[in-house]
C-alpha cells in the first residue's frame, strides 16, 4: 500500500498536494518525477548531488549493532525562508523517539562544505518547508540533515533502521532515495500510534521522497540484501527532519 500522489494536470502543484495529504493522513510519497518538477532540478544536478555519498564517514554507533552504515550530519535554523547553519554537530536523540539512543549524545562527521553549499540541498529544504508549514506554524524550524549509506554483503548487517519502528521526536520526517545498487528489500513502512499500517512502499527510483508527520506516526525500513554476488547491496538516502524544539 503506497499513498503516492495521483496523477494530475501538468500545471498542478505536487508539493501542495503532498502537504495536504500528509496533513490529512500522516504520510505520503512523492514520485521522483514530482520531486524533480517541484525542485526544478536538472539531471546533472542529481548526478552531482549523489556524488556526496562517496564522502560519508563511518557510523560507529550503528557498528555497535552490526550495521554497515556511513553518514554525516548537519543542523540548521530556518526562519523566514533564511537557512542558517548551526555550529553544533553533536546529535542528541529526543526523548520521544528512537529507543536505542534516547538521551545519548552522538558525534558524527559534519556535512562537507560542498554538500552544505549544494544548491539542490537548499532547494530540497525549501520544498520540505512548505510541507512542514502545513503541519504546524513555527517561527523558526530546527532542520537536521542526515545523509546515510547502508551496505550489506549478507542477510545480516543491512538494517536501515536497526531500532525497528520508531519516531524521531520531530514534526516532519522525510526520506529521499538517492541511489540503490544490487539491493533487494528496504521496504519503508509507516504506522499510526496504534500500529495500524498507513503506508508500505519500497523507494526504488532515485528522487522518490517519503514524508511523514512524526508526531502521530512511526516508521521503519526492512533490511536490504544483495541481489547477486557481484557486490554488496547498497542504499543511499537523505533523511531531513523539521522540528519546533531545540536542540
Amino acid at each position: 500500500m503506497s499513498r503516492t500522489l495521483p496523477e494530475k494536470r501538468a500545471d498542478a502543484d505536487p508539493v501542495a498536494a503532498a502537504a495536504r495529504l500528509v496533513a490529512a493522513t500522516g504520510a505520503a510519497v512523492m514520485s521522483a518525477f514530482d520531486v524533480t518538477r517541484g525542485l526544478g532540478a536538472a539531471r546533472e544536478e542529481w548526478t552531482r548531488f549523489a556524488g556526496h555519498w562517496r564522502r560519508l564517514g563511518p557510523d560507529p554507533y550503528a557498528a555497535e549493532l552490526g550495521v554497515q552504515r556511513m553518514r554525516r550530519y548537519g543542523q540548521y535554523a530556518l526562519r523566514d525562508r533564511v537557512l542558517r547553519p548551526m555550529p553544533r554537530t553533536t546529535f542528541v536523540q529526543p526523548q520521544d523517539s528512537n529507543p536505542l539512543y534516547i538521551g545519548r549524545e552522538r558525534d558524527f562527521e559534519p556535512l562537507t562544505d560542498a554538500f552544505a553549499r549544494d544548491p539542490l540541498l537548499h532547494k530540497l529544504i525549501g520544498l520540505l518547508a512548505r510541507v512542514a508549514a502545513a503541519l504546524d506554524e513555527v517561527a523558526e524550524w530546527n532542520v537536521k540533515v542526515h545523509p546515510f549509506r547502508i551496505r550489506s554483503s549478507t542477510d545480516e548487517g543491512g538494517h536501515p533502521t536497526p531500532e525497528g519502528m520508531h519516531r524521531d521526536g520531530v514534526t516532519l520526517v522525510t526520506s529521499l532515495l538517492v541511489g540503490r545498487r544490487n539491493a533487494i528489500g528496504g521496504e519503508s513502512t509507516v504506522c499510526d500510534s496504534d500500529g495500524r499500517q498507513l503506508l508500505a512502499t519500497t523507494l526504488a527510483e532515485p528522487g522518490t521522497l517519503m514524508l511523514g508527520d512524526d508526531r502521530r506516526t512511526l516508521h521503519g525500513v526492512s533490511p536490504i540484501r544483495p541481489i547477486d554476488d557481484s557486490g554488496p547491496a547498497q542504499r543511499d538516502v537523505l533523511v531531513i527532519t523539521f522540528a519546533s524544539a531545540w536542540p
